[in-house]
């Protein structure tokens, strides 16, 4: 029987148990060797349930890069996605970074420095890239279905689902609130589904508007004033080095009914294309000099998918880690593409900032 691969996780909070450790769990090749996190019975806990005990567990990062992992999944702050991905990368070890990939550009390219050192694949968990929906779009984009893309809409909109737990509202740590969180997702669809990586300059608008009320009405209950130091939501316009316009919308608070999130529309010269909600898709187009609007059926089954099973998102995406740390395939997610995300975010936040437009060539 050939040896089984050894993962470590950094971070055994929400993300690691509700997405990463259990899509690892179901890798024959994998064994979740290491766990990793501040609050010790949290790495423990994490290590009974996946890895029977048998695992080992340690409270610094440090000396859990001192084993002989194969791979490393990291699920912290954003504040320490780059520290410990360059760490890990440089100890030898396979990385799969959480989103955003860093808090700033900077810090995104000093991973991408670590990995071309060292010679490791490092990708980033932008998993809405591996739903249905996403991957049949993908397919239509680069077969030209809707000619040249040149206006997009990012959307990533929640009315009252601010995350109260963990430090997702301490600005030093994460680097930001709802934009940096889940308007990240929608950002990557779209720049993904553009094939369009080449910013010119950002116009964006943070706003505080909301995160000092009481008396919510919080999906998860009402969060704590002292503590929401990040935007309640932020909105960016992008112009690319083309020409084409991104619209980001985002907000974990906002006195809106129509709530959307890791979607994107695009309008394209022979089509378009938009996404409803994250797992629905529908085109439009002008057929016989008829407009049309088509929705494919997502649901169905085929021989792919055994049994007429629709594989997860997540667990598409920790089979593609697998198969780029086997050499089977290249990564789907390339960290280039997820610096980019990182560098449109940052320029949104300075260009809110300084009330004036950020041009990513320092112009």
């Amino acid at each position: 029987m050939a040896t089984k691969l050894k993962y470590g996780i950094v971070g055994c909070g929400g993300i690691a148990n509700g997405k990463h450790l259990p899509a690892i769990s179901k890798l024959k090749e994998v064994e979740l060797a290491a766990f990793c996190d501040i609050i010790p019975d949290r790495a423990e806990k994490a290590n009974k349930e996946y890895a029977g005990g048998k695992g080992k567990v340690f409270k610094n990062y440090k000396d859990l890069l001192k084993e002989n992992l194969d791979a490393v999944i990291v699920c912290t702050p954003n504040i320490s996605h780059s520290e410990i991905s360059v760490a890990a990368l440089l100890s030898g070890k396979n990385v799969l970074c959480e989103k955003p990939m860093a808090i700033n550009y900077k810090e995104a390219k000093e991973m991408i420095a670590a990995r071309d050192k060292s010679g490791k694949i490092l990708t980033i968990g932008y998993q809405n890239r591996f739903r249905q929906d996403s991957l049949f779009l993908k397919t239509e984009c680069s077969t030209g279905t809707l000619g040249e893309i040149y206006f997009a809409k990012a959307t990533a909109i929640r009315r009252r689902a601010v995350p109260t737990w963990g430090v997702f509202l301490d600005e030093e740590k994460q680097g930001g609130g709802p934009l940096i969180d889940i308007g990240t997702h929608a950002l990557d669809l779209t720049l993904f589904m553009m094939n369009n990586y080449e910013p010119l300059y950002a116009v964006g608008t943070v706003y505080h508007k909301l995160n000092k009320d009481k008396n919510t009405g919080n999906a998860w209950g009402d969060w704590d004033t002292k503590k929401f130091t990040v935007e309640d939501s932020a909105f960016g316009f992008v112009v690319m080095k083309n020409g084409a316009t991104i619209i980001l919308q985002s907000s974990w608070a906002l006195n809106i009914t129509e709530v959307r999130e890791a979607v994107t529309t695009l309008c394209g010269t022979k089509g378009g294309a938009d996404m409803p909600a994250a797992g629905e898709l529908e085109f439009n187009g002008v057929k016989n000099g008829k407009q049309f609007t088509m929705k494919p059926d997502l649901g169905a089954g085929g021989v792919a998918f055994y049994g007429g099973e629709i594989p997860k998102d997540t667990d598409l995406e920790a089979e593609c880690f697998l198969k780029a740390i086997q050499g089977k395939e290249k990564p789907y997610i390339q960290a280039e593409e997820a610096a980019v995300v990182t560098k449109i975010l940052e320029g949104i936040y300075k260009s809110a900032s300084s009330g004036k437009p950020y041009y990513f060539d320092g112009k």
